[in-house]
């Protein structure tokens, strides 16, 4: 079992592991993205109440919400320790390096958009996760059946124009992360192909955009509702 231990502890073995659990997070986001627009159909709150209601309560959704967990628990911790391998393996900065002859401003700064990112999640759970879990939330009734309304937890927050700007900032940095996170994944995996790496690259480049876009709509779209503007 030693090679295993070498394996998790390892230098490779780390970036593995950051490659396996981001591509998984990458799902996450796409299905989360998709659900949550359910906060722009014109229902009251209806749809998004029964949908967060459905997320937190069927057994196969809450098991894999734990491996998500998990999963974002790996990615942070591995991606700090490589950072700090990083600045350890060099702790003098060459007087005459020029980073951008060499690699993008969002490969040298991974570390940097990974913690804006980790702050925006504690900030995010803190506001939603935690307020359905633990806070003290409302009730509405569909059809007879009850449900916390977290619908309008969640329309409060985003009709605060300043949670809405620094959502819309976390969110670009999201885009920047994975943007070479994408094909960063892949490249570390060994998926290497010169007929199908250009395919990762557009694929990857379309989920940077579109997926940070599809959150960021969300948000913008209560807050301008909020103030009467249609």
């Amino acid at each position: 079992m030693s090679w295993i231990t070498n394996f998790f502890t390892s230098s490779v073995g780390k970036k593995v592991i950051m490659s396996i659990t981001g591509i998984f997070l990458c799902t996450f986001l796409a299905a989360h993205m998709s659900g949550n627009f359910l906060l722009l159909k014109n229902d009251g709150g209806q749809a998004f109440n029964e949908y967060a209601k459905f997320m937190s309560t069927f057994p196969l959704i809450r098991v894999l919400s734990i491996v998500t967990f998990i999963g974002l628990l790996f990615h942070a911790v591995d991606g700090i320790w490589l950072v700090l391998q990083n600045r350890k393996a060099r702790p003098v900065k060459y007087h005459s390096f020029k980073g951008g002859a060499n690699s993008s401003w969002t490969s040298r700064n991974m570390g940097l958009l990974g913690v804006i990112i980790l702050f925006f999640l504690i900030v995010h759970l803190k506001s939603f996760w935690f307020e359905m879990k633990f806070g003290t939330i409302q009730y509405v009734e569909y059809g007879g059946v009850k449900y916390k309304d977290l619908y309008s937890i969640v329309v409060s927050a985003f009709s605060q124009w300043w949670y809405v700007l620094l959502y819309i900032i976390c969110l670009i940095a999201l885009s920047l992360h994975l943007m070479h996170g994408f094909q960063s994944a892949f490249q570390t995996l060994g998926l290497n192909h010169k007929k199908y790496t250009p395919i990762i690259k557009g694929v990857g480049l379309a989920f940077s955009i579109l997926v940070p876009l599809g959150f960021a709509i969300q948000p913008i779209y209560v807050l301008l509702k909020s103030m009467n503007v249609f």
